[in-house]
Formats: structure tokens, C-alpha cells, sequence
């Protein structure tokens, strides 16, 4: 199954963070993080071992995927925003328009894994081509089975799961599948937790979903990859 490597970063507000988490009234300051699922399970270890070396400070680490974190981070709401894959420029003015500066720090390598259903026993090497006949726009409402994938493949329900359009996964898997710019079929579960694609994925027998291998790795007791 198809596993390239992408970049996974954090972008922090170029002002010191002390400054950005001042407490009032008393409570405990707090640290805001959002962005990629794919970069949440570095994230959060992070903010646990950073919490054992500062007490007195909160670490929140939320996922509403790439796009969704630079929204956040651009609009002030948070300090630390997780990515998948680098900036747009849009989202680059969007933080200029928000008078937000901020550094980018490369974090880790990734690899991005195409899973099926542990029983699926006929899709062990997917072609590029196939995977962009499955979820290309023009596939929506049409490519409904596996058996309409590769002739030989059997008569069985293709279910697709994959994060959702905020998620730099889905840009970088998208643009290597299907195209640049092109988008994919509305018609799949989508979700910005991991963990709910690989639910989705170990209980649908003719079910393929894409994420970061950190996911499979952990779970490939119910997965294929």
C-alpha cells in the first residue's frame, strides 16, 4: 500500500510565549495548541513532559486539523499551531492581516499509509491509478465496489474514510492521488480523529482509509497496510 513521507511542523508565535499565556485572576497560564491529527501524538507528549517540567502551566492540545489550526493561529486563538505540510500563502496573509509573526520549526518525518480492513485478502499493492479511480470527484456516487477497481477484485463494498478537507494529510494525499487542486468525492466518513478511521476502517470488511502511520502502527492488529 501506498506510504510517502512528509513534513510535520509547528508554527509558534515569534514573541515569547511566557507573554501570550499570562494568567488573570490567578488561575493556572495556559499554553494553546491545534492543528494536525497527524502531529497530535508528538504534540501531546510533548505538552505532557513540558507540564512535569512546569507545573504551574497548562498545555492544551486540541486537533482540528491543519488548515482548521492555521485558521485558529492566525486569529489569535491559539500559540502553537501543528501542521502536516508547510503554510499556504493564504493562510500566510491571513496571518499578516492578524498582525500574527511567527517562526517555523520542522518537528519530524512522517509516513502517510493507505490502511484496509484486516480480512481484506485481495488489495495488497494498490496502483496510484487506482486509488485516484477511487476517490477522484468523478467517482462520487459511482464507484461504490471493489470489483469496479481492478478487474479480479471481488463483489464488495468499497468504503472510504480519510480526514476531512482542513486536514494537511488530505492535501498532501490528494495532490499525490488525484491531482493538484482537484479535490476528492464528497461521498466518504470523514473525521479529523485518527482513531475514528481506524474504528471505521476494522469494522467495515471492504472499508481503505488514509493517515499517518503513527495510527497503523498502533493499531495494526485490526489493519492491513
Amino acid at each position: 500500500m501506498l506510504s510517502q513521507k512528509n513534513n510535520l511542523l509547528s508554527i509558534a508565535l515569534i514573541t515569547t510565549l511566557a507573554m501570550g499565556i499570562t494568567s488573570c485572576g490567578g488561575s493556572s497560564p495556559k499554553v494553546k495548541v491545534d492543528g494536525s491529527s497527524t502531529v497530535f501524538p508528538i504534540s501531546e507528549a510533548m505538552a505532557e513532559e513540558f507540564q512535569k517540567a512546569n507545573p504551574g502551566i497548562l498545555v492544551n492540545v486540541g486537533v482540528s486539523g491543519t488548515g482548521g489550526g492555521f485558521k485558529k493561529f492566525c486569529a489569535g486563538e491559539t500559540h502553537i499551531s501543528n501542521g502536516s505540510r508547510p503554510i499556504k500563502e493564504s493562510e500566510i496573509e491571513l496571518c499578516k492581516k492578524g498582525g500574527i509573526e511567527y517562526i517555523e520549526l520542522p518537528i519530524a518525518f512522517d509516513g502517510l499509509s493507505v490502511v484496509v480492513n484486516k480480512e481484506n485478502n485481495f488489495a495488497s499493492c494498490l496502483k496510484i491509478s487506482e486509488l485516484k479511480k477511487m476517490w477522484e470527484p468523478a467517482a462520487q456516487d459511482k464507484i461504490k465496489n471493489w470489483k469496479q477497481i481492478r478487474p479480479g477484485f471481488p463483489d464488495t463494498k468499497l468504503g472510504l474514510y480519510g480526514p476531512g478537507t482542513d486536514s494537511g494529510t488530505y492535501d498532501y494525499f490528494m495532490e499525490n492521488t488525484v491531482g493538484k487542486d482537484k479535490g476528492s468525492r464528497g461521498d466518504y466518513t470523514a473525521s479529523e480523529d485518527d482513531n475514528l478511521l481506524v474504528q471505521g476502517v476494522s469494522n467495515d470488511k471492504g472499508g481503505l482509509a488514509f493517515f499517518g502511520y503513527a495510527y497503523y502502527e498502533e493499531n495494526k492488529d485490526k489493519l492491513k497496510l
